[in-house]
């Protein structure tokens, strides 16, 4: 709900500016690196351990965007990725011998995934010849599938920050950036108490057209 709403704000923020001023919507694609860290901590009686895991993963995306330009270069937008990027999946298997108390046995499988990614962004002049500063504040939800024996995780909201540069030419922009994402936490509901910690970071170029 509060990503609609900023979403909202920001489009009427963005179409009741004065005609004299510039207002551009299109579309951008992007690729790049999201790196994330996590470690599951489990609390059953059976097994309290933390398991931890690095991925590394490259993603191609695309966004809608609509921004406002003034007459020196200063630009504001907002833009939507509406495709999830993928942060990392992995599984393993458990087994703890023919002891009917460690009912742990059993194959996990995990995944998490960032959607509805939400893009608050300015576009800082820099010299000349269309160069900027970006500076951005990130909106998005991590979704978590898993199969696991007794519980299950939940999804969250996190937020991010992205700093980065590039160049504007005509109604075609190029961009290098990075994302750096709040720390992300869930605990399980369901038969255990485990939980899982986790930070992720993305480097990310974009291409974009306006209309």
């Amino acid at each position: 709900m509060k990503k609609i709403f900023a979403l909202l704000s920001t489009l009427f923020f963005l179409t009741s500016f004065s005609a004299k001023a510039e207002v551009q919507y299109g579309f951008g694609l992007m690729t790049g690196q999201i790196s994330s860290d996590g470690t599951e901590t489990e609390g059953t009686a059976a097994d309290t351990s933390d398991r931890s895991k690095s991925f590394d993963e490259l993603f191609f995306g695309a966004d809608l965007f609509l921004e406002y330009i003034s007459g020196g270069g200063m630009t504001y937008g907002v833009s939507y990725v509406p495709v999830d990027i993928e942060l990392g999946s992995g599984q393993r298997a458990d087994s703890n011998g023919s002891d009917p108390a460690e009912n742990d046995d059993g194959t996990r499988k995990a995944s998490a995934d960032v959607s509805d990614l939400i893009t608050l962004y300015t576009n800082i002049p820099v010299g000349g010849n269309g160069w900027y500063g970006l500076l951005g504040y990130h909106m998005a939800t991590v979704e978590t599938n898993e199969n696991l024996n007794e519980s299950s995780y939940g999804d969250e909201d996190i937020t991010g920050y992205q700093i980065g540069i590039g160049q504007r030419i005509d109604a075609f922009k190029y961009e290098l950036s990075y994302s750096d994402f709040e720390d992300i936490s869930i605990k399980s509901s369901g038969g255990g108490t485990n939980s899982v910690n986790a930070d992720a970071d993305a480097l990310t170029f974009r291409v974009s057209f306006g209309f």
